[in-house]
């Protein structure tokens, strides 16, 4: 069952084959403000414009849940580099109103079987609203 995706490479689903979802994933939403200092008074503050939205979650990776660690790392890694910007979806709602890009990922090579072989990761991406 689909519980998401980012673009078409990245689909967040559970099956009784494959499990590939995310998990702690904080929104954050924000604005600018100018402060002026004003003598002998409080300082006054002016709306300036909205932040960009930012996106933070983890995916964890497993072999034994019928994902292949390795290249979804190597895949995420090409999409952050080459600044690829898709809808984020979840439960068929976009997140945000505009799409997202990666800013930045990092990961966490848990398990290492013979020869190399990765069997379990954990990669933290942030994504930012990309207008």
């Amino acid at each position: 069952m689909a519980i998401g995706n980012w673009g078409t490479d990245v689909v967040f689903s559970v099956s009784d084959q494959r499990v590939l979802t995310f998990s702690d994933m904080n929104h954050t939403v924000g604005s600018s403000w100018a402060m002026h200092s004003r003598m002998g008074l409080k300082d006054q503050t002016e709306y300036l414009r909205p932040n960009l939205q930012k996106l933070t979650f983890t995916i964890t990776l497993d072999c034994n849940y019928g994902v292949r660690p390795r290249a979804i790392l190597d895949m995420l890694a090409r999409h952050a580099e080459r600044g690829d910007v898709y809808a984020f979806v979840v439960g068929g709602k976009r997140v945000g109103r505009y799409r997202w890009r990666i800013t930045d990922l990092s990961e966490a090579w848990e398990v290492v079987y013979n020869r190399g072989e990765l069997a379990r990761a954990k990669v933290n991406v942030t994504m930012e609203e990309y207008i």
